[in-house]
């Protein structure tokens, strides 16, 4: 059995294509069918159910990814250990975080968990969401911080990864004034006249959020989307230009909110509480992982206090 197999298998999961997996790993497809169907016979069980489209996993490949997740993990981990350890740097903690994240809740969020405890050596990597759940699956990371949603998976198996509240953030819509003030679109729009909408990528967490939530409120809302990104960032350069409207945490437009080069779109049914958790694997982690995680298991989360529920404002 080979690590490129379980490596190949894992892509496959995600995929649930094979000519895309075969893409991914830079092969081609016939080469990547035979190293799957070699995993399959030293398993001495199908793992797909090839017939389904997209393809699908069988029980055996359900219970194999578990175990795949972790083999790939562990030795990716150990690796990276044993790398930093020669290269004198063995106390490192990494870190995978959305973008949004990494601009704009961890310098402060870390800074103060320094201060108490002391300075740290970092490392910190970015992503969009998917990204991140991957460093983490793969062990590029010890731990990953991500907005979550009741309403959005995550990726992440719960027996096999631990995760902690650390923060708390509303998503907003918000748009540009027009000549007298008012929102230049807001919600919800009409048939005749939609809102500019300017969206999330799928890749997005907090943007699955909005999805469910838009879907959940069965088209009452009127959108015309015209300009996608992953960045939450973008999206307010993008409103405060006067493109349209955005859901955009409020902790990064609280001041063109205050000073009025933005305004809500809409009434507050329309806003969306969102987690900021931690997420790590569940098996023990470099010793000062595991220092730093204690070191936070009684802290209090930041932000936003949760708002009483409205429409699908439900608290993460």
């Amino acid at each position: 059995m080979e690590l490129k197999w379980l490596e190949d298998f894992l892509t496959l999961v995600d995929t649930r294509n094979f000519s895309r997996s075969a893409e991914l790993r830079y092969t081609t497809q016939p080469a990547f069918s035979r190293r799957i169907k070699a995993l399959e016979e030293w398993v001495g069980a199908p793992l797909f159910e090839r017939s389904s489209h997209p393809i699908g996993l069988t029980d055996a490949g359900d219970q194999f990814r578990g175990i795949a997740e972790e083999v790939v993990r562990r030795l990716y981990q150990g690796r990276e250990e044993l790398r930093l350890a020669t290269a004198g740097a063995a106390g490192t903690i990494k870190f995978a975080a959305t973008h949004s994240l990494s601009l704009t809740f961890f310098p402060a969020w870390i800074g103060a968990i320094e201060d108490a405890g002391g300075v740290l050596n970092i490392r910190l990597d970015t992503g969009h969401a998917g990204a991140c759940v991957q460093m983490l699956l793969k062990g590029r990371c010890h731990f990953m911080l991500s907005h979550t949603h009741p309403a959005v998976e995550t990726g992440l198996d719960p027996r096999q990864f631990l995760s902690r509240a650390v923060g708390r953030d509303r998503l907003v819509p918000v748009t540009t004034p027009d000549a007298d003030g008012r929102p230049a679109d807001r919600l919800p729009g009409t048939a005749a006249r939609p809102c500019r909408y300017l969206a999330y990528a799928e890749t997005s967490a907090i943007g699955r959020a909005v999805t469910h939530m838009l879907r959940r409120r069965d088209g009452e809302a009127h959108l015309d989307r015209q300009f996608v990104s992953h960045l939450a960032a973008v999206l307010r350069t993008m409103a405060r230009e006067g493109r349209g409207l955005a859901w955009v945490p409020q902790s990064q437009v609280e001041g063109d909110l205050a000073a009025g080069t933005l305004v809500r779109a809409g009434d507050p049914s329309w806003d969306l509480d969102v987690e900021i958790r931690l997420f790590r694997p569940a098996e023990t982690l470099s010793a000062t992982a595991e220092a730093f995680w204690t070191g936070i298991e009684n802290r209090p989360s930041t932000g936003l206090d949760p708002q009483p529920e409205h429409g699908d404002a439900v608290t993460a």
